[in-house]
């Protein structure tokens, strides 16, 4: 976007701190070179493009962002007279590739000093006290935005997180309700079934053996042995046969339930033994609605279980509970991560642990290493993603001399080796635009080296690219990331 052209007065150019030091040959050299421009509110140049300028704010408001996984990210809003922006590095030509890191917008009319980045260039290798200046505010400003940018990238972890997590316990909590709701109708039954049997002439004896038989029949259902498909098949073509032998009536939908729970001809057997001739039929239906109401008891155990499994597992990942800096078991903190991260995972990656759980536990900042494992974990699977969707995670766990080693081996694309010096460098990413921030691995980097006094490194060739964590089994001190 162009502005309007204004009267460059080097006296106004000369009270910027930027250029407070120059002479007045020099001033007037920039207002030769450069040029004046006032820009109504709205953008003023967008990340991406070709970085042909360098502005310096006379008077006005500015705000830059940058776009992260599809949204704009505010870095900085000022109207400090003398701030910059742009071309900030045409003096390094072409050994960095030139366009805007950022996008500007301002907010109000706003006049700008406007340099041509060859200029800026030309001048910046001239003139020093400029350049001490430039590279002060160049390393403070970037500083600002990796946090800026690093706090959304734990922001969108943490969305991806929590989708996942919702949809891993949406399963169980809706195999629970279902299974409450078929449990009240089979209890309904069974006290309707109660209410015949009760009706009859029976004995108290025969009541009592009713009951012992319902009894034990529940017991043999909490131990019920796990059956192959064949086993099931044969098991169930047998208590069929002799449901229908004593004319129970559709003993084939009986059959199944019967044998889920363990039950056999064997126990049919005794069951027939306990009750008259004429009760049997009834009896058999009891015991049924008993099995089933048994099985979807131990299914909404199941399910509860599980939801409380993942609620711990999150509480885990999220250290909530724990204090910042203590010993961790690294297993637990990777099984907590894996958990997590299942649902973005999927079934098409298969995932293998291969743990040393002889390992002692390490010093750590646990919360911050969960960071380290969701972004290798999420680096790999995305790896696989691009390879068609399939392959092997591999979390590996060892030591190494005096340190603990955590390796996270993928099956993926591979790192192509010209990247694989700058991988770790802030906002390179090899992801498309609006889908990598290019943080993961430099936070991990600075959590690992800096925070852990361990280390980071990388080896990567198309179907075997392995991440390698060492950590220190001996104390750190807290240091800032």
């Amino acid at each position: 976007m162009s502005g309007r052209a204004a009267p460059c007065n080097p006296q106004e150019i000369g009270a910027l701190f930027l250029f407070e030091k120059l002479t007045p040959e020099q001033l007037g050299r920039l207002c030769a070179e450069g040029r004046v421009e006032r820009f109504e509110p709205g953008p003023v140049y967008t990340e991406g493009e070709p970085a042909t300028c360098f502005y310096v704010m006379l008077e006005g408001t500015v705000v830059l962002y940058r776009r992260v996984g599809g949204d704009d990210v505010e870095v900085t809003r000022t109207s400090q007279r003398g701030v910059y922006a742009g071309s900030m590095q045409a003096y390094l030509g072409d050994r960095v590739r030139q366009v805007y890191n950022n996008s500007m917008r301002v907010t109000e009319p706003t006049r700008f000093f406007v340099l041509p980045a060859d200029t800026f260039a030309g001048i910046m290798q001239e003139w020093f006290p400029m350049a001490v200046h430039l590279l002060e505010g160049l390393f403070f400003g970037s500083k600002s935005t990796q946090r800026a940018i690093g706090q959304r990238e734990r922001l969108l972890a943490l969305g991806s997180l929590s989708a996942g997590l919702t949809h891993e316990l949406n399963n169980p909590a809706a195999a629970a309700v279902r299974a409450t709701a078929t449990l009240r109708e089979r209890v309904g039954k069974m006290r309707h079934k109660l209410a015949v049997i009760a009706q009859g002439s029976y004995s108290p004896e025969v009541m009592a053996n009713l009951i012992d038989i319902q009894e034990r029949t529940a017991e043999r259902v909490a131990k019920a042995p796990a059956l192959s498909p064949l086993e099931a098949s044969d098991r169930e073509d047998a208590v069929t046969d002799w449901l229908d032998d004593q004319g129970i009536p559709e003993g084939w939908r009986i059959a199944p339930t019967f044998v889920q729970a363990g039950l056999d001809v064997d126990w049919l057997d005794q069951v027939k033994a306990a009750v008259d001739e004429d009760i049997l039929p009834s009896a058999i239906g009891w015991l049924n609605y008993t099995v089933e109401t048994e099985l979807l008891m131990d299914e909404i155990n199941d399910s509860t279980a599980r939801i409380s499994h993942l609620v711990d597992a999150a509480k885990q990942y999220s250290q909530l509970d724990r204090a910042p800096f203590r010993h961790a078991d690294v297993h637990e903190l990777l099984d907590s991560t894996l958990l997590m991260l299942s649902g973005k995972i999927g079934k098409r990656i298969k995932v293998v642990k291969d743990y040393d759980r002889t390992l002692p536990e390490v010093p750590a900042y646990p919360a911050e290493l969960n960071q380290v494992w969701t972004n290798l974990i999420d680096n790999a699977v995305a790896a696989m993603n691009s390879a068609g969707g399939e392959g092997t995670l591999t979390v590996r766990t060892a030591s190494e001399h005096d340190r603990l080693l955590v390796e996270f081996r993928d099956t993926g694309v591979g790192i192509p080796a010209e990247d694989r010096g700058r991988i770790f460098d802030p906002f390179f990413t090899t992801k498309p635009v609006g889908e990598g921030t290019g943080l993961g691995l430099d936070i991990s980097w600075r959590i690992v080296v800096n925070k852990h006094h361990g280390s980071i490194q990388v080896e990567s060739e198309p179907g075997d690219t392995r991440f390698q964590v060492l950590l220190p089994l001996t104390a750190v001190e807290e240091e800032s990331a």
